[in-house]
């Protein structure tokens, strides 16, 4: 294995993991299109940032446990472990292109969302934000996203935004949250078998990167204006699925 392979994969990780470290989520939206332009399987990209999501998420731990919501936390873990199976048979049984073609359309989706999101009050109906049923298609859908693609996040962000949690119960829930389903994540990786020697080397090497990452990622999020930072974000986001989209065009 090249040692510049392992440097790339190594930048890559460092990337997703500030990005989650300093926002709370967003990790495998910035790694995996990363990963997907190295030589990679699709395989292992998954599974490295599984076990690197995890590792982000249990660094937050200690804090991320005061003011959850703690009935949504268990309907959205309820309904991702429905959804994990789903994406695992898509990752096993799908060609890598199709991987990356789904992969971009989502990041061009979720790019432009945000943008417009940000521009416009996106709100709905009290009664379905109030809704027992509504955590139950973003869990789903979150756990066909992770098992498959390590995106789990976004649709939990999304449901967030719906919900209009304040920023408290929405960081303390959705780290909670990523706990929760990183662990089933895994755990379903690792049993469908997407686990390798080259993914634990390629962990074992980036471990430093996403201490450091943790890190720099925390004294970020307490000086940087977050609303500035989301916005070029986003624009990054969209580039990427376009990059990953033409490339299979």
């Amino acid at each position: 294995m090249p040692v510049s392979v392992i440097i790339l994969v190594v930048i890559t990780v460092f990337l997703g993991s500030l990005t989650r470290s300093t926002f709370g989520f967003g990790d495998s939206v910035i790694s995996m299109p990363l990963l997907a332009l190295l030589p990679l399987s699709i395989h292992t990209s998954v599974s490295l940032i599984g076990l690197t999501g995890l590792s982000v998420g249990l660094m937050a731990l200690f804090s991320a446990w005061k003011y959850i919501d703690r009935r949504i936390l268990i309907l959205l873990s309820i309904s991702t472990f429905v959804g994990i199976p789903i994406g695992l048979y898509l990752v096993k049984n799908m060609p890598q292109e199709r991987v990356t073609l789904i992969l971009g359309i989502f990041l061009l989706f979720y790019g432009v969302y945000s943008l417009i999101k940000q521009r416009f009050q996106l709100e709905l109906p009290k009664k379905w934000k109030e809704s027992n049923f509504l955590p139950l298609p973003f869990g789903l859908l979150s756990g066909v996203l992770g098992s498959a693609y390590n995106m789990n996040g976004i649709p939990i962000v999304i449901y967030g935004t719906f919900r209009d949690w304040e920023m408290k119960t929405f960081q303390s829930t959705l780290q909670s949250y990523f706990i929760i389903s990183s662990l089933l994540i895994v755990t379903g990786q690792a049993i469908g078998g997407l686990w390798s020697k080259e993914l634990f080397i390629f962990y074992i090497a980036s471990l430093p990167a996403i201490y450091l990452a943790h890190k720099i990622g925390n004294g970020i999020r307490q000086r940087l204006p977050v609303h500035r930072f989301e916005t070029l974000l986003f624009f990054f986001i969209i580039f990427l699925g376009m990059v990953l989209f033409l490339s299979v065009s």
